[in-house]
């Protein structure tokens, strides 16, 4: 997970899930990207083994106003917010593990 985090926040409403209540990790996708769906298994993993943890996964095509106010220009991008919805972390193309853990410990 690389990339510079954005001050803006992200709610409930605008995301169309509920946050976590420790952290959620949101995944833009697209129906033809083979590395999103790897992204998704792995974010799922995660969110599973951390408690407080949600993972959501928006499909940017569906989702093109929110992927422009974000400046989301490849698939798969993560963004790694904290409690309050606050972008922490942001990272494009297939995490590893180990990284989206440790970009968890940033948020929470």
């Amino acid at each position: 997970m690389d990339g510079q985090a954005r001050t803006e926040r992200l709610d409930a409403a605008r995301l169309g899930a509920e946050l976590g209540a420790r952290a959620t990790l949101v995944q833009f996708s697209t129906a033809f990207c083979q590395p999103c769906r790897a992204t998704r298994r792995i974010l799922a993993e995660v969110a599973g083994m951390v408690e407080g943890v949600a993972h959501v996964e928006i499909d940017a095509e569906a989702r093109l106003g929110l992927v422009r106010d974000l400046g989301i220009d490849r698939t798969p991008t993560v963004l790694v917010l904290d409690a309050g919805g606050r972008i922490v972390r942001r990272g494009v193309g297939q995490p590893r593990t180990v990284d989206v853990v440790a970009a968890l410990g940033q948020a929470m």
